[in-house]
């Protein structure tokens, strides 16, 4: 029997997905992680993409059971965090650091109680300069304080993973290290959603992570 890939998320992972198809995998990385995987492992795998566009990490755990749980996956990949830091800086509904990581936390611990044999790689949240991002008139310091409210995330991310000894996907460095090379409109057209250059940078990172983890 195959194992089970599970990726969740927010609009990065979901990738538009069509939602009446179980297997459906979008255009973003899980399709090109099980394109890879699919080639190097033939039969290995099986992929379910239940990333869902907008969610914020409440959005995730409050549909936790029918979409992960139930789902028993062997591996999952936990990628969320934009959408609460700009739901904090636009949308006036802040979870605070503390709320986000005790939930967080929460989830991870329902998951190991469910699926005490689950592979997870935890990924962090990024954001780079695009429309969504840049600087305004009437905001003059928004990339930067967008970049304080993702960055707070990735800490949590990272303690996180490091508390459960799980692998760590810092997708901040991997797209900042790559805005080094290109300008970030190679890897995104509004600073969060990738371009189809970045679910590639997506991919190599997760596809490394995995690596490391899989079973032999």
């Amino acid at each position: 029997m195959p194992k089970r890939i599970l990726f969740q998320g927010d609009s990065i992972t979901d990738a538009g997905r069509n939602r009446e198809d179980f297997y459906s995998l979008g255009y973003g990385y899980p399709l090109l992680v099980a394109a890879h995987l699919t080639a190097e492992y033939p039969g290995e795998y099986e992929y379910i993409n239940r990333g869902i566009g907008g969610n914020l990490l409440v959005d995730l755990y409050n549909r936790r059971q029918e979409d992960l749980l139930d789902l028993a996956p062997d591996y999952l990949s936990l990628f969320i965090g934009t959408n609460d830091a700009w739901a904090e800086l636009d949308q006036g509904r802040p979870i605070v650091t503390d709320e986000f990581e005790q939930m967080y936390e929460d989830l991870l611990k329902e998951i190991f109680a469910a699926c005490p044999n689950v592979k997870v790689m935890l990924i962090s949240p990024y954001i780079m300069e695009g429309k969504f991002s840049r600087n305004t008139a009437e905001q003059p310091d928004r990339l930067n304080q967008f970049r304080i409210h993702v960055a707070s995330r990735i800490e949590v991310v990272r303690r996180l993973a490091q508390k459960y000894d799980l692998p760590f996907v810092d997708m901040q460095a991997v797209f900042d290290a790559a805005c080094q090379c290109a300008d970030a409109a190679q890897w995104t057209g509004d600073g969060a959603h990738p371009t189809a250059g970045g679910h590639e940078l997506i991919k190599r990172a997760w596809l490394q992570v995995f690596e490391q983890i899989k079973e032999r």
